[in-house]
């Protein structure tokens, strides 16, 4: 279980996270929703150790990661598919899925993802730089499954996606989280994030200040509207 206690970051002397908490435990998908600039992709990279902490606790698992290097945290289970992808255009799609492993890749955890990605497994000796946005996100999706999460956390997977590719990437992430994996999903396409999730927590000013279920939510649209700023 990934458990988020009271997490504080800067940006120099800016405050961009002002105790943040929140928990995802195995199967679970947990969406953290917010306006733009409340913290959301900062929560992600503090966790990680991308942006360095000032205040509170991370722990996973039982472990404290305060002390340990983000590169370290693959091993212990955390993936994470970034805002923007991470892509490496020039890098044929085969290389950008295994770039990172220490070694070739179990057989079958490739078979598996070919199956489920097929529209990489099609593309896989092309430059990853002529796939589409949606097929970029499925590389992206799969180069971190590649590496076995138990916790998989994705910043904006749908963002600039086309429609028609939105839902596919949607069924997706759901096959993750049944599969056992814990999903912490930072989302603005709110039909989305309440289709997947199983609780939502809301951000403003670096804050964590609502927290509920889908259907929740959804019974109560003037909380929606108060933190998003949209109607269900």
């Amino acid at each position: 279980m990934l458990i988020v206690e009271d997490l504080k970051a800067d940006i120099g002397r800016v405050p961009v996270l002002r105790g943040v908490s929140l928990k995802v435990a195995p199967g679970e998908t947990v969406a953290l929703l917010g306006r733009n600039g409340v913290g959301k992709t900062s929560t992600l990279r503090a966790i990680l150790g991308l942006l360095r902490r000032n205040g509170g606790k991370v722990s996973y698992n039982g472990q404290d990661l305060t002390r340990i290097a983000p590169y370290r945290l693959a091993k212990l289970g955390l993936g994470y598919v970034p805002q923007g992808r991470g892509i490496f255009p020039l890098l044929t799609v085969e290389e950008n899925l295994f770039l990172g492993l220490e070694g070739p890749p179990p057989a079958d955890i490739v078979e598996a993802l070919y199956a489920r990605f097929p529209r990489i497994a099609e593309r896989r000796r092309q430059a990853a730089g002529t796939l589409s946005g949606g097929e970029q996100q499925m590389l992206a999706i799969a180069r971190c499954l590649v590496m076995q999460p138990t916790t998989i956390m994705l910043d904006e997977p749908t963002e600039g996606i086309m429609p028609k590719l939105v839902a596919q990437i949607r069924a997706e992430i759901g096959a993750v989280a049944k599969s056992g994996i814990a999903v912490l999903l930072v989302e603005q396409n709110l039909r989305t994030a309440l289709k997947l999730a199983t609780n939502v927590y809301l951000m403003e000013r670096g804050q964590v200040v609502h927290e509920a279920t889908p259907e929740a939510l959804k019974a109560n649209p003037d909380i929606v509207h108060r933190y998003l700023g949209v109607s269900l």
